[in-house]
C-alpha cells in the first residue's frame, strides 16, 4: 500500500507499507517516470529513499491535492514490478592496506579476510537509495554473516573510494569525508564527476557487482593512494 504525507511547503513524501526490495525501489521509479510524465512541467525534483518517493513540486503548476490525486489515479504501489537499472561491475582492492578495518570485520564476524572478500564480491546489490554526500548510494543486501554494526565513532576523515559496510548495507564514499561504515576496500573509480552525464556512477535502480583487482591493478585503472 502507498501513502503519502507533505514534505515541506512544495514536497509529496510518498511512502511504501512493503520492505524495502527490488520491486518496491522499481515500483516508485516507475512512479516517478509516470509523474514527470503526467506533468512534465509540475515537477521539479524528486529523491529516493528505500520505502519513500519524495516529489518536490512548482505550485504555480500544480497543487498537493492535485498530485496526490494523479498518484492514487496511478495505482503505481505494486511491489512486484521487475527492476530493470543498469548491470555495473566496480574493481575493488581488498587489504588491510586498502581497507584498515578489514582485519576487524573478519574478527567480528568469526571469518577470515579470504571469506570476507568472498562473500562482499559474490552478491549483486541492488542500489536502493542515494544520500549523505552525492554520488553515495546505498546497496544491499550484503550476506548475513558480513552483519555488522557502525562505529561508535564516525572517523573525520574517509579515503575517497572507500568501500565500506554497515549493518546490512555496503557502499562506496565518492568523496573524502567523515564517515562510520567499516572500510575493507579500495575503489580507483571516480563515483561521482560533474563533468560526466550524468554525474553519478550509481543511480537507484541499478544492480552493483564487485570485483576483486590487485594493488598494482588498482593504480593501473587511476587509484590513488
Amino acid at each position: 500500500m502507498m501513502r503519502w504525507s507533505p514534505a515541506g511547503v512544495t514536497g509529496l513524501r510518498l511512502s511504501h507499507d512493503d520492505a524495502p526490495s527490488p520491486g518496491v525501489t522499481a515500483s516508485l521509479l516507475r512512479l516517478r517516470q509516470l509523474l514527470v510524465e503526467k506533468h512534465p512541467g509540475g515537477i521539479v525534483d524528486s529523491v529516493l529513499g528505500y520505502q519513500t518517493l519524495t516529489v518536490f513540486f512548482d505550485p504555480a503548476v500544480i497543487t498537493r491535492d492535485r498530485l496526490a490525486d494523479t498518484v492514487e489515479s496511478l495505482g503505481a504501489d505494486r511491489s512486484d514490478v521487475p527492476l530493470s537499472g543498469r548491470r555495473i561491475e566496480v574493481p575493488v582492492w581488498y587489504s588491510e592496506e586498502s581497507g584498515i578495518d578489514l582485519a576487524a570485520v573478519a574478527e567480528y564476524c568469526r571469518v577470515s579476510a579470504d571469506d570476507v572478500v568472498e562473500m562482499h564480491s559474490s552478491e549483486v546489490y541492488n542500489a536502493y537509495a542515494t544520500g549523505f554526500a552525492p554520488g553515495f548510494c546505498y546497496l544491499g543486501d550484503t550476506p548475513e554473516p558480513l552483519t555488522i554494526p557502525r562505529l561508535d565513532a564516525p572517523r573525520r576523515e574517509v579515503p575517497a573510494g572507500s568501500v565500506a559496510l554497515a549493518d546490512r548495507q555496503t557502499a562506496v564514499y565518492p568523496s573524502v569525508s567523515p564517515g562510520g561504515w567499516r572500510l575493507i576496500g579500495l575503489c580507483p573509480l571516480k563515483l561521482f564527476d560533474l563533468g560526466q552525464s550524468p554525474p553519478g556512477l550509481i543511480a537507484v535502480g541499478d544492480q552493483i557487482s564487485f570485483r576483486p583487482i590487485s594493488r598494482d591493478r588498482f593504480l593501473e585503472l587511476g587509484g590513488i593512494l
